[in-house]
């Protein structure tokens, strides 16, 4: 946040009546509870309404038929346009840093993510030449 009577710099947000644009608000600071609970979600169920996205998080084990829903979030279909924009831009920089995410190709993703996870097959038995 920009500090009282301070003048922003060049490609800063801000200025006030000095610069001729008006001042913009000053964003709210995000306040992150030390007891929040984390929650890790490979599966994503997403509904909606004219007024409203709904965004069902939950996590598929191996071997299960049914993914358990971990948390539901749901926003406004505006807020959901800007999450996405917010997150293609931090896709973007985090491949720009650590490279592209590869999409797997295959049945469905969900056999992609837990195939590792199935035991080996067994060897072949070589036949005699």
């Amino acid at each position: 946040m920009a500090e009282p009577n301070k003048t922003p710099k060049d490609g800063e947000v801000g200025g006030g009546a000095a610069s001729g644009k008006p001042a913009s608000p000053p964003r709210p600071r995000l306040v992150l509870p030390p007891n929040v609970e984390v929650v890790y979600s490979n599966v994503v169920r997403i509904a909606h309404s004219p007024a409203e996205m709904v965004f069902d998080f939950g996590r598929l084990l191996p071997g299960e038929q049914d993914a358990l829903i971990k948390a539901r979030v749901m926003m406004s279909p505006l807020g959901a346009k800007l999450m996405q924009r917010a997150l293609t831009e931090n896709l973007t920089k985090f491949e720009a840093q650590f490279g592209e995410i590869k999409i797997p190709q295959g049945k469905s993703l969900a056999d992609d993510l837990f195939k590792s996870l199935q035991p080996p097959e067994p060897p072949k038995p070589e036949t005699p030449s």
